[in-house]
């Protein structure tokens, strides 16, 4: 398929996936949304997040934790593939993954996104409707700037954390606890 002719109808993520690497992009109702590259504090937030995740998940067994850029359907026809800074998606639901070159046909658990300095939060929140009904069950959009963590649950509870506080996985992420303070440093 010719770049010009994806440009004209929606797409589909199998589409998507086969352009290739096109850029950093979503794919959003079927049509293609590209964004810039992240910045280095961006990058190292999300790394250290992952990090820290996965030093909890692996030892324990608990799943698999994908870093930046790994697309899942958040909806299908027209296809909606986003691509969260950090996911942690549990046995369970890695079993039901089809295949995993492609993008994740399963919801992650957890769900986070690192605040760039162009994301609004009209943006954000619309990623957290999309991510509760695809069956996400736990997000964390992390604020450097502000340097909190906002949490979403699909019940439509809000919590905001600061530097004072302390991070739990709740009952999605079993033991997991980091107080917001260590994830800026």
């Amino acid at each position: 398929m010719a770049m010009s002719e994806t440009l004209k109808k929606p797409i589909s993520g199998e589409d998507l996936f086969r352009m290739g690497d096109i850029g950093r992009c979503e794919l959003v109702h079927g049509e293609i949304v590209h964004m810039s590259p992240a910045g280095g504090r961006h990058g190292k937030l999300a790394n250290w997040i992952a990090t820290l995740l996965t030093n909890h998940v692996k030892p324990q067994k608990l799943g698999t934790i994908y870093a930046a850029e790994t697309g899942f359907y958040t909806q299908r026809n027209p296809d909606t593939v986003r691509a969260p800074d950090t996911m942690y998606v549990s046995n369970e639901r890695v079993a039901q993954i089809g295949d995993p070159v492609k993008y994740l046909d399963v919801a992650p658990n957890l769900a986070v996104e690192v605040l760039s300095p162009d994301d609004t939060w009209t943006e954000i929140e619309t990623k957290v409707e999309e991510y509760v009904h695809a069956g996400v069950q736990l997000i964390w959009i992390v604020d450097p700037d502000r340097r909190i963590v906002a949490i979403y649950r699909p019940s439509g509870d809000r919590t905001r954390l600061g530097q004072t506080d302390t991070l739990s996985g709740e009952d999605v992420l079993p033991g997991f606890t980091i107080p917001v303070s260590q994830i800026f440093q």
